[in-house]
């Protein structure tokens, strides 16, 4: 059987997509205009509206929910936030503590809104087991862990070879580091239902809407023009496509695969009876989750960037991409070397300048938004949505400020990416860099990290 490739995501394919809902029918008016359908902008509107039940809501979303990344990702609702480390420096390690245990605190209520609106989204809380599989990946394991405690996850746990075979049987596996702040997740089925639950709530879903440019006040589309003293831009990976916003974020590609269901001797082999959703320490980052219907979901980096901005239309992703996380897959678990893959797929994910997550609101403008999550986007949106809540009730008198709206990446500015070609040469030869010094500290065994990698990361601005 050949692998699928595209068609917005394997988690499309199991569930389908949803219904159209009707585009924007002309002008009109809300108390709050939100901008994109994914993860950030239905809970951004959930949460107002909770709040504030008589509030006039509209979403805007330019071809169906959960189309981009909240459609497409890997399924780690986890405890990570792009940009902890700057904001330590810059605001204080007191403050990025905070912030750490805001997102500890978003898992749970993740999961917990999720039970109290009967959303079914094949959630396990297995937390998030991060691997080492060479000397100097157990080096940079046993600093982020050193880190993470430090940063107040007095409940991670750091394991060695043995400890982390009894959990999931990865080959070569050297150490690995575990915290209980994490869950699996099918992607589809949480969009799905939040954005069902919201329109029970009573806010206004438009479609086949795409905001070609937003201003204060007013947010334009082919169909007409929303008015509104609030407009929220919650467009992710897809920002680039704004007038005004090309060089705002970076629209990185990450790539996925899955496998046919494994059958039970196999899972006997590996384990992962935790189903922790599984990291690894390597600069091309890796991720993967077990799925409820016992299938691996892996995911990394494909063609990182294309140039201009671009992004795709139907997920389709590079043969090549295909092949290299196979490869990962097997280098992983070598007993599934002949097991079919039954889809691939691929999405993109918002980069800023600084690789810092935000969330905004404009005073002045009545202009919001908040992403730049760097794939740690699904529970981050999370905070994100209750972030703007606690931002535009303060705004409007409706309370002060909050434990939320003080966090130290509220407001945060950063400077726009190069333009092109500058953009497009300088993302493909960090992920080169990356991708060398993977392959040098695998055949070499170095205890240290490879240069290269040390020199893109300070070059790209993550470090």
């Amino acid at each position: 059987m050949s692998t699928v490739n595209g068609g917005i995501s394997f988690w499309y394919a199991q569930e389908g997509t949803p219904a159209p809902r009707e585009p924007l029918p002309g002008d009109t008016t809300a108390d709050v205009c939100v901008i994109g359908g994914g993860y950030t902008g239905l809970w951004t509107a959930y949460y107002l509206k909770k709040a504030v039940p008589f509030l006039n809501i509209v979403v805007l979303e330019a071809n169906f929910c959960g189309y981009g990344a909240s459609g497409r990702n890997g399924g780690w609702l986890y405890n990570g936030i792009a940009g902890r480390d700057r904001y330590a420096r810059e605001h204080g390690h007191d403050a990025a503590v905070r912030l750490q245990q805001a997102m500890n605190a978003t898992v749970t209520e993740v999961i917990d809104v999720a039970a109290a609106e009967n959303i079914d989204a094949d959630i396990h809380h297995g937390g998030v087991l991060e691997i080492a599989r060479t000397p100097a990946q157990l080096a940079r394991l046993k600093a982020f862990h050193s880190v993470e405690v430090a940063f107040g996850e007095t409940d991670r746990r750091l394991l060695g070879a043995r400890d982390t075979a009894d959990r999931v049987h990865v080959t070569g596996a050297v150490g690995s580091t575990w915290t209980p702040h994490g869950a699996r997740i099918h992607p589809v089925k949480l969009v799905k239902g939040l954005a069902a639950t919201v329109e029970a709530l009573g806010v206004t879903i438009h479609e086949s809407t795409p905001v070609t440019e937003i201003k204060p006040k007013h947010a334009i589309t082919p169909y007409g023009t929303v008015r509104a003293p609030y407009v929220l831009r919650c467009t992710e990976g897809f920002t680039a496509n704004l007038k005004g916003h090309k060089r705002t974020w970076l629209p990185m590609n990450s790539s996925m695969i899955v496998t046919d269901p494994l059958p039970t001797t196999l899972w006997d082999d590996i384990g992962w009876t935790g189903r922790e959703t599984l990291g690894d320490m390597a600069h091309a980052y890796t991720y993967a989750q077990r799925t409820a219907d016992n299938r691996i979901a892996l995911g990394g980096r494909g063609i990182p960037y294309r140039y201009g901005s671009r992004t795709d239309n139907d997920g389709r992703t590079q043969p090549a991409a295909i092949d290299a996380l196979r490869d990962i897959l097997v280098r992983l678990f070598p007993r599934l070397a002949g097991t079919p893959i039954a889809h691939a797929w691929s999405g993109v994910l918002g980069v800023p300048r600084d690789w810092c997550a935000t969330v905004t609101l404009d005073r002045s403008t009545g202009l919001g938004w908040a992403g730049g999550y760097v794939g740690s986007g699904v529970a981050t949106a999370n905070l994100a949505a209750r972030t703007l809540r606690d931002l535009i009730q303060q705004d409007s008198g409706q309370s002060g400020p909050t434990d939320l709206t003080t966090l130290p990446w509220v407001n945060h500015k950063v400077r726009p990416w190069e333009p092109e070609p500058l953009r497009w040469l300088g993302v493909h030869t960090l992920y080169a860099a990356y991708r060398t010094a993977d392959h040098h500290e695998t055949t070499t065994h170095t205890p240290t990290t490879h240069r290269l990698a040390t020199l893109a990361d300070r070059i790209s601005g993550r470090h």
